[in-house]
């Protein structure tokens, strides 16, 4: 059967529901001016609106997916704003990112929806590219001590790992511990709307 060619201009509908609370958080918590790193970008919706809404900040939008980098193109050149960059190809997991230093580092429903690597490797980096004090963000669903915050993200949960063993929502706790291995400190819990979190790290200063 004939399938017409796939527009690259992807959207994804939780974004018009969950940008202006993120947007919220974001402008509370990130440097002013400074480079933005968002891992795992996606359709590009969110890189488009939070760099028209901070002006003052670069944001670099990056994912793994060649296909999500074409709409995160097609979304910057749709909101023509000067301070959005190209998107870049980034894979969490190696040692080698295209950005060698940033203000702060933004991921936005990755975690769940990746391997447990992924989450090893966003936070080895972010760890390695962040000044001390930088914040690493991280928006999405959550388990509070081992246990779901609602009824839906039990639901979500099973679902993911229905897809993939490999997927499946995480514990606060768990990337705290994770984070505090590569000296990001648990900074900020803030709850959000439909059950996500925003969630702060912070870089730990090096002692003298």
């Amino acid at each position: 059967m004939f399938r017409p060619p796939q527009e690259p201009l992807r959207h994804a509908p939780a974004t018009m529901r969950n940008r202006e609370p993120i947007l919220e958080v974001l402008r509370r918590i990130l440097p002013e001016p400074g480079l933005v790193l968002e891992v795992g970008s996606g359709t590009g919706e969110h890189a488009a609106y939070f760099a028209t809404a901070m002006p003052g900040l670069i944001w670099q939008p990056s994912d793994s997916d060649p296909a999500l980098r074409e709409s995160i193109a097609a979304h910057a050149e749709a909101c023509d704003a000067a301070n959005l960059a190209a998107p870049l190809d980034l894979d969490t997991t190696s040692d080698e990112w295209p950005v060698a230093a940033a203000d702060a580092v933004v991921s936005i429903n990755m975690i769940h929806i990746a391997p447990w690597t992924c989450s090893e490797g966003l936070v080895r980096g972010a760890a390695r590219i962040l000044p001390p004090h930088g914040p690493l963000y991280l928006y999405g669903p959550f388990m509070r001590d081992g246990r779901h915050t609602a009824p839906s993200n039990a639901t979500f949960d099973r679902s993911l790992r229905a897809e993939d063993p490999r997927w499946g929502v995480r514990d606060v706790a768990e990337v705290a511990a994770l984070a505090a291995g590569h000296g990001l400190a648990l900074d900020e819990i803030t709850h959000m709307p439909s059950n996500n979190l925003s969630v702060v790290f912070r870089k730990v200063e090096s002692p003298a």
